[in-house]
């Protein structure tokens, strides 16, 4: 079962929005946030701040993100998710503005945290699948969607350090702009609402978290997706230093490393999209949580032990991005199902609790390295965040045995 089957149909607001839709209104999101990380260096001398200041761009406008998704996921399960995702689009376009007009760090930075409005589109896109599909199903559209999606991290650094070297930073947020615009008319014609089943007050609906947070089958599933997408946030916040700093590479040549996560996310993002219903969410997200662990852990070998190289550092991020391509949309799926009457406030709160530990970890990342570090700190990081990602799944499946059993 696929969209088409539940009634999608492009271009009628009265049926629920095509996958495309739903690949661009979350593209959107991914490429706010990575688009011109290969410019912080540049950025921070443009604005006259400095590069631990500049990073905060990424570190916290990921914080930001973690804050809104607390309010968005209730927020569309009261009101619905239409409202909510044309809100965030809106502002965020609002905010593009602001940042490419802004003349000093602190005016860009205010700017720059509202842009985060537009993770209600990463938010509810998912939840929008969820709402239409069982699911096994659900975790396999969800594979297909972010697979299209992944190659938006790939492009996004890339496209972002090419624009810096031809029209200069600015020129990237000018895109913002533009790109917000046409996905906003496009959710606008495209989006029908899929929430049926509202809560009767945003106030009700808040009371209601504490039943998420009695669930442990919902805090297994959360910190797998934290942990296992920690170790992007990380490479997000100390791989522009590692390409840039410490290997020297240009702007363009840092955007094309840190779009290699991308292509292992791509493909096992299409990798789930087969074999979801087929094998089970929980262990899809084990084997992904595994594959990102070891293989990162062997670039942190190589790295220490063999050759420091930035193909040998940014090359073995392509099993992170396999890995992650795997347990992401098995573990997403997971908390969404958990309570499916709260699906949107699971969605909002998981998310939030993936997005503010990434954020921390690539503050750490930005902090632990310096120009004799080498890349090793980065490394480590990652195997690290990854490893715990293992022990989280396998709770999961430790605690899905035993609620199996308790029912027998």
């Amino acid at each position: 079962m696929n969209l088409a089957d539940a009634g999608a149909t492009f271009g009628d607001r009265r049926t629920p929005p095509v996958l495309v839709t739903l690949v661009l209104v979350t593209s959107i999101s991914v490429f706010a946030m990575n688009a011109f990380i290969a410019s912080l260096p540049t950025m921070a001398g443009d604005l006259a701040v400095s590069y631990g200041f500049m990073q905060f761009a990424l570190s916290g406008y990921l914080a930001m993100t973690a804050l809104m998704q607390l309010l968005i996921g209730p927020l569309s399960d009261r009101y619905g998710r239409r409202p909510v995702i044309l809100g965030g689009l809106a502002i965020f376009v609002l905010a593009s503005l602001g940042c490419l007009w802004a003349e000093d760090g602190a005016t860009f930075m205010a700017f720059r945290m509202l842009q985060a409005a537009v993770a209600s589109g990463m938010v509810l896109a998912r939840t929008i699948v969820r709402d239409l599909l069982p699911p096994n199903e659900a975790a396999s559209q969800i594979g297909y969607m972010t697979a299209a999606m992944a190659l938006v991290p790939m492009f996004g650094p890339m496209y972002g350090g090419a624009m810096e070297e031809a029209l200069g930073w600015r020129g990237t947020f000018w895109t913002y702009v533009v790109v917000g615009l046409f996905i906003l008319v496009l959710v606008w014609t495209d989006l029908g609402e899929t929430n049926k089943h509202r809560s009767g007050s945003l106030t009700a609906q808040f009371r209601a978290y504490p039943d998420l947070f009695r669930a442990r089958r919902f805090w297994g599933y959360a910190a797998t997706a934290a942990f296992a997408s920690g170790a992007f946030f990380a490479l997000l916040g100390g791989g522009p230093y590692v390409a840039r700093t410490i290997f020297g590479e240009s702007p363009a040549a840092t955007g094309l490393y840190l779009g290699f996560v991308a292509v292992g996310y791509m493909t096992g993002n299409l990798v789930t999209g087969r074999i979801a219903a087929r094998f089970g969410i929980d262990r899809l997200m084990f084997i992904g949580c595994l594959i990102s662990s070891m293989g990162i852990g062997v670039g942190l070998l190589v790295n220490l032990f063999i050759v420091q190289h930035p193909l040998a550092v940014f090359g073995f991020c392509i099993f992170v991005g396999f890995g992650n391509g795997l347990t992401m949309p098995a573990s997403t799926t997971g908390l969404l199902s958990v309570r499916p009457s709260l699906a949107g406030s699971a969605s909002g709160l998981g998310g939030a609790l993936m997005i503010g530990g990434g954020a921390g970890l690539s503050a750490l990342a930005g902090a632990l390295l310096t120009p004799d570090s080498g890349a090793a700190p980065l490394l480590a990081l990652m195997t690290a965040s990854a490893g715990l990602s293992v022990l989280s799944a396998l709770y999961v499946i430790r605690r899905a045995r035993a609620v199996a059993a308790q029912g027998r």
